[in-house]
């Protein structure tokens, strides 16, 4: 039988467990629930999780230190809920290593769709690229390993990627010296078109940048382009294996 992904619902309102660890297993998914952030830990030692929904205000820890402190540990993919209107909040949770968020109150079936937009994209390979034929893809003295999704800089530091992180850059060595526009990463990024005002792909190419020591003021690798969007201005050469 084939395993179920699972996802954790860290929520303190009993009433937003039970609806959606309830829905989301008519959904074909294994959901579990904790209400608070040891609780969450607990699970996540438990059970392999393959997503966890975390809510923004929790009773003992809030969601950004959790976020912080789970992006630290591992690359699980992330979904922030956040209360309406709290754009700061839903900002900070990009920076912290979310992979995204949905504004509080929402409807189960957005949750569901985002869920499988997060797990598709967080698994998933561009289709003109077959893992064997470019593991590794290496630009202006950093090499990037597809299969493990660590970042090797010249020096020879590793750095692990969030999954936000792995996607935005993958998009970018995917299409070099190409201008792409916020709306575009959003979908290719997030499954979605991007709301009004949201400021995410902007956190989220901050983040890259001081992985790849871009200097924000004067970026050489990921370029703004005023009006337009973001380009990666350097050239990729894509070799089978790492070194």
């Amino acid at each position: 039988m084939e395993k179920k992904d699972c996802i954790l619902i860290v929520d303190d309102e009993p009433e937003i467990r039970q609806l959606l660890v309830g829905y989301l297993t008519r959904n074909g998914f294994e959901a579990i629930a904790a209400r608070d952030g040891r609780e969450m830990w607990q699970a996540l030692d438990r059970h392999v999780i393959d997503l966890v929904v975390l809510d923004l205000m929790l009773p003992d820890t809030d969601g950004l230190t959790l976020c912080r402190d789970l992006r630290a540990k591992s690359a699980i993919a992330i979904l922030m809920l956040t209360a309406r209107g709290e754009e700061t909040d839903r900002i900070l949770g990009i920076e912290m290593g979310a992979d995204d968020y949905l504004v509080k109150p929402f409807n189960p079936r957005e949750l569901l769709a985002r869920i499988k937009s997060i797990l598709r994209r967080t698994r998933a390979l561009p289709p003109n690229l077959r893992p064997e034929q470019a593991r590794c893809l290496c630009f202006a003295g950093w090499c990037l390993d597809t299969a493990t999704r660590l970042l090797t800089a010249a020096d020879g530091v590793v750095t692990p990627l969030s999954g936000g992180e792995y996607r935005l850059l993958r998009i970018l060595l995917d299409h070099p010296n190409r201008v792409l526009n916020r709306d575009q990463l959003t979908e290719m990024i997030h499954g979605r078109e991007a709301e009004a005002y949201d400021r995410a792909i902007d956190v989220q190419v901050s983040r890259l940048r001081q992985r790849l020591r871009d200097d924000s003021r004067e970026p050489e690798l990921i370029k703004t382009v005023r009006g337009e969007g973001y380009v990666l201005a350097a050239s990729v050469d894509r070799r089978a294996a790492c070194a």
